[in-house]
């Protein structure tokens, strides 16, 4: 080992107390612990540290090493080393962990259920407006006939003689530290205090057993694919006075044959024709409330053009108000036109022309003349 000054493995001045000695200790054994550290050179820097401790600790050698260095800290009037012999490791491991709190000598604790996980499908109605559903749910339960308990009903529980039925039991060790007292879990009764003597012909003793349910659920209006409802409490029953788990329902949701949903909106797409378009019409509109309403359009209306039906869109998730149906036009221009609607296409086209000449020279049209029977007579034709 490499003659460092042990003040200096520690971190620590000469002057300092047994308190500040400790601490850091506990510091640099936690950065070094070889089961923590995995650094090639991890062991033999823990070996100095412990090495370190085991002398500045203690009052007497601590004074002979201040006095003597190294050889007056062995007590072995110089020759040797003041740990030759001596398996520094030995049982460190478990020690270690009751030292700093590893856990391993903690008692049994309750734990908490696992939580469970559901899908549903929903209509797009329904995750508009809400639903309620009834959901198949095998879950973990406590046993029915022995209510958790694991031992037959009508026959004991025997108090552990291990743990007198403490559910832990102390442990002795000596290591580097002088000797150490652990508590730890008594593995004889794995913490419960008592033995089974008959075990539940149910369960087997588990206290626990696999239940189907059918458990209903509320699903708000407003909700989304992707989102979820948690139901606390549905899950899997806890172990040893835990808590129960939780179920949540992951929320799937089928399209619409009309409508998409953009947030709290609806959005529909209007298809009207050229003539519509122009001219101005009075189009009905579908809504998820089962009752149309009457949309009306203005003369020349424009592919594109968005339209709001205030209140007649999906709810918010938190609150009473609802969100809007927003209309958006398609003009749709016919692939296929009969020789009556060629006919007044070509007419129209032409009473263009004629517009737009009579425009370049400073005349002017009648826009509500000829034009409007005319495109009267192609709304009339395009249906």
């Amino acid at each position: 080992m490499a003659d460092r000054d042990y003040y200096d493995i520690l971190g620590v001045g000469k002057g300092v107390g047994e308190e500040d000695i400790r601490r850091a200790f506990r510091k640099k054994a936690m950065e070094f612990h070889p089961d923590r550290n995995k650094s090639h050179d991890a062991e033999e820097k823990f070996k100095q540290i412990n090495e370190a401790y085991q002398v500045l600790s203690d009052t007497n050698k601590r004074a002979q090493y201040d006095r003597f260095g190294k050889s007056g800290a062995a007590g072995n009037g110089g020759s040797g080393q003041p740990f030759d012999g001596f398996d520094v490791f030995g049982g460190f491991g478990d020690i270690f962990d009751s030292f700093f709190g590893n856990g391993s000598g903690r008692s049994r604790q309750a734990q908490r259920g696992s939580d469970l996980q559901h899908r549903v499908v929903l209509s797009f109605e329904e995750s508009v407006f809400g639903a309620e559903r009834e959901v198949d749910l095998t879950r973990l339960e406590d046993c029915g006939v022995c209510s958790g308990a694991g031992n037959q009903p009508g026959t004991p529980l025997n108090t552990c003689a291990t743990c007198k039925g403490n559910g832990q039991v102390r442990r002795a060790q000596r290591s580097v530290f002088g000797q150490f007292t652990q508590v730890v879990t008594c593995n004889s009764c794995q913490g419960k205090g008592t033995i089974i003597k008959t075990a539940c012909s149910n369960c087997r003793g588990g206290g626990k057993e696999r239940k189907t349910r059918k458990i209903a659920v509320t699903i708000p209006a407003g909700v989304e694919s992707g989102m979820q409802v948690r139901l606390a409490g549905e899950g899997d029953v806890g172990k040893d006075g835990g808590g129960t788990g939780n179920l949540y329902v992951y929320i799937d949701v089928k399209e619409h044959q009309y409508f998409d949903r953009d947030g709290s909106d609806l959005t529909y797409v209007l298809p009207v024709n050229i003539a519509e378009a122009a001219l101005g019409a009075q189009k009905s509109i579908p809504t998820l409330d089962g009752k149309d309403e009457t949309l009306k359009l203005p003369r020349g209306t424009q592919p594109g053009t968005e339209f709001r039906i205030k209140g007649k869109g999906v709810p918010h998730l938190h609150g009473n108000r609802r969100g809007d149906l927003r209309v958006t036009v398609d003009v749709r221009v016919p692939g296929s036109l009969n020789d009556r609607q060629q006919e007044l296409l070509q007419e129209l086209a032409q009473s263009f022309a004629e517009s737009n000449g009579s425009s370049r020279k400073g005349g002017s049209s009648d826009e509500n003349g000829d034009d409007k029977g005319l495109f009267d007579k192609i709304k009339e034709a395009l249906g």
